[in-house]
């Protein structure tokens, strides 16, 4: 395992659908918020759309708030110099994005949606980006013939293809995320951080992270190579900020995340 797959903490930033309703309303105002709070970068999603690559750039660097990544459709067929003229405009070197469901329904549709990955890797590389993976529960919760689906789509993905894993809805398909960032190793740059029941993929409301079902402690101390911790809450009963900053409290409080205040 290289030297960089055992470092234990890494700076946490905020996922950019968590914020989506208050960023749509008030875009500056927003990530100066999440900033004050303590986040150190934020991964976007759904604001290119709606004021350009350009201004979210200059609003997050305002903040403070380096860009850890771009969540967007995978570049590849008709469409695909468009999204990564967006991405390098943006600022994002990794673009981040996941294989539908029905993908992973049998060994020759993993290959087929894997094919589209790889196009993107090869594209995005051309122009010194970076394609990252991210999943659900559907590739940890099949297999075939006794090997789980996210076996093969490892196997299959070009090797520059990093990971971003979804530590929540990788045991809700049966993992052991802990294990899997170990498996991973330095291939895991990136992991999503929410907290819930841990029960049902379409229904879970989550809470702030520490006052779930997630084993965090265990989770970000095994050995892996990621950069960022990125806290992703979502259909939230409570306020957004003041989950935020419960989240951030736990995390950073803990040491098991980088804060700008301890």
């Amino acid at each position: 395992m290289s030297a960089a797959a055992v470092r234990t903490t890494a700076p946490i930033a905020v996922m950019g659908y968590t914020i989506l309703e208050q960023a749509r309303a008030d875009l500056e105002g927003t990530f100066a918020r999440v900033a004050e709070i303590g986040y150190l970068g934020v991964e976007t999603y759904g604001l290119v759309e709606q004021y350009g690559p350009e201004r979210v750039r200059a609003a997050a660097d305002a903040a403070g708030l380096p860009i850890t990544s771009a969540h967007t459709p995978f570049p590849a067929g008709e469409g695909a110099d468009r999204i990564l003229d967006t991405a390098q405009a943006l600022g994002a070197d990794t673009l981040v994005w996941s294989m539908e469901r029905e993908e992973f329904d049998s060994p020759g549709a993993v290959a087929a949606g894997v094919s589209r990955v790889n196009e993107a890797a090869e594209r995005a590389a051309a122009r010194g980006l970076t394609i990252g993976y991210h999943n659900h529960f559907a590739e940890f919760a099949n297999a075939f013939d006794g090997r789980q689906a996210y076996d093969l789509l490892l196997e299959l993905l070009d090797p520059r293809v990093v990971i971003e894993l979804d530590a929540y809805w990788a045991r809700m398909g049966g993992a052991d995320p802990a294990e899997v960032l170990t498996r991973l190793g330095d291939r895991a740059r990136l992991v999503h951080i929410k907290d819930g029941p841990a029960v049902s993929y379409e229904d879970d409301v989550m809470v702030p992270i520490g006052a779930g079902a997630m084993d965090w402690q265990r989770i970000l101390t095994a050995p892996s190579g990621l950069r960022w911790h990125i806290v992703e809450l979502e259909r939230l009963d409570v306020d957004t900020f003041d989950a935020l900053a419960e989240s951030y409290r736990h995390l950073v409080g803990s040491g098991l995340s980088d804060g700008r205040t301890a």
